[in-house]
């Protein structure tokens, strides 16, 4: 897979309308892009600078988008941010639980000097980007014709996000979706009895709690719990990597539930939508493991629908990496607002 475009120039001092500050943050990266509006005809936005920072490494977002601008906007004052992140507004506060520090929008704006800062969900935004995706930016999990209808995205990482792109002509829609919070649907006994251990100490479990980097640990603990072993492995990377590894049957196995049952989920969103457009996995988790995904039971589970799966045999499902992606996105939702308003 390789990005979405290419990245221009360094920008000069020129008028500040024409430069856009657009970030998608997340739990683990910060992906921070310095947009160019273009008025030609061709992409409706034009990604000049783009950094990707590891959000651990840093004390709030406002030092994050402050390095950004003071590094990578030579010299150039930006007036304009659109930030993109699974959260929402409360007055002036950012709830946001995967973010790892507050967010005060009106002290953020003040800090870096902003005219306008605009919240935009991260799965809106990165099922918005879509729209700018190359024929060879993606990997197919399922080849498919495809077929006029809504777009589905959907993507674990810290948590799990989704969104959903409705045709509209030239300016496609953007629907949100919380179905990372629908109840956890098991598919086999298996399955079940991971619900059982889950459920202990929850009163609801969601599908987010096995179908994320934190879920797929859950997913290994069950599994150990069930099992009567000891889990050895406390972080999403190190159960991947024993998984792919080959020599631990228990990381192998989670990974594999994990896998299929996001088969399972997949199918029941295209269902859901009637997303004819087709399905794209994104986050932060896929790319890393998709030989495995592609070897799992994921195709399997997505098919198995009964009635629906002639249905589902039309639908295409690509892998996607996040990468400029959401920033591109979230750069076009805060232009198209723009343009409405005026």
């Amino acid at each position: 897979m390789k990005p979405i475009g290419e990245v221009a120039e360094t920008p000069g001092r020129a008028d500040s309308s024409r430069w856009l500050l657009a970030a998608d943050v997340g739990g683990t990266h910060a992906r921070i892009g310095l947009v160019e509006r273009r008025r030609d005809g061709g992409w409706p936005v034009a990604l000049s600078r783009y950094h990707c920072y590891a959000c651990d490494e840093w004390p709030d977002l406002g030092a994050i988008l402050g390095d950004f601008i003071a590094h990578h906007c030579g010299g150039q004052r930006v007036a304009d941010c659109a930030l993109a992140v699974a959260g929402y507004l409360r007055g002036d506060e950012l709830v946001a639980e995967n973010l790892r520090w507050p967010v005060r929008v009106s002290r953020l704006r003040e800090r870096l000097r902003l005219d306008r800062l605009d919240i935009v969900n991260d799965f809106e935004a990165l099922a918005c980007g879509t729209r700018f995706l190359s024929p060879h930016a993606s990997l197919a999990v399922i080849e498919a014709k495809g077929a006029a209808g809504p777009t589905v995205v959907v993507g674990p990482g810290t948590g799990l996000g989704c969104a959903v792109l409705l045709p509209n002509g030239a300016a496609p829609l953007v629907m949100p979706s919380e179905a990372g919070h629908v109840a956890l649907a098991p598919g086999n006994e298996r399955e079940i009895e991971v619900l059982r251990r889950l459920g202990r100490d929850r009163g609801y479990v969601h599908t987010g709690h096995v179908l994320s980097g934190p879920g797929l640990v859950n997913l290994y603990r069950a599994l150990a719990d069930i099992e009567g072993a000891k889990a050895v492995h406390a972080e999403p990377a190190a159960v991947s990597a024993a998984a792919m590894g080959g020599d631990d049957a228990l990381a192998r196995e989670a990974l594999s539930m994990f896998c299929a049952m996001l088969g399972s989920f997949a199918g029941d969103l295209a269902i859901m939508f009637k997303a004819g457009g087709g399905v794209y996995l994104a986050g932060g988790i896929l790319p890393h493991i998709s030989d495995f995904l592609l070897a799992s039971g994921f195709r399997a589970r997505f098919f198995n629908k009964g009635v629906m799966r002639e249905f589902l045999g039309a639908v295409p499902v690509r892998l996607i990496e996040h990468g400029q992606l959401g920033v591109m996105g979230a750069a076009a939702m805060e232009i198209q607002a723009a343009a409405r308003a005026d």
